[in-house]
């Protein structure tokens, strides 16, 4: 489990990515109210814009839908301790003002 107010590590985030199967399902990093990050799989074909109706209304921030088979979820993607840190340092800057706004945020990844 990982929660951005418990200082999340590097580690946390990699288990979430490679609990998952990119072949398998699409996938969508979201944030709780309460700082609890998820990475949930969505039903097949789901649409962008849709992809919040399948999450729980506790979801205040999110990042774009995560599409099957393109390398961003699994253990190859969790190996890729930059692209992990990366998800990790967007998640820390964008987690003060997601828990302020009353819509879902959602989150662009830094380059």
């Amino acid at each position: 489990m990982m929660n951005l107010n418990n200082n999340p590590t590097i580690d946390q985030l990699a288990r979430l990515f490679a609990a998952r199967k990119d072949s398998h399902d699409d996938h969508l990093l979201w944030v709780s109210q309460t700082g609890e990050v998820r990475l949930d799989r969505l039903p097949a074909n789901t649409v962008e814009a849709e992809s919040d109706r399948h999450m729980p209304e506790s979801m205040c921030a999110r990042f774009k839908v995560y599409r099957r088979g393109q390398g961003y979820v699994g253990k190859k993607a969790a190996a890729d301790t930059g692209f992990v840190e990366r998800v990790l340092m967007t998640l820390q800057q964008q987690w003060p003002a997601a828990r302020e706004q009353q819509a879902v945020k959602v989150i662009d990844p830094l380059d």
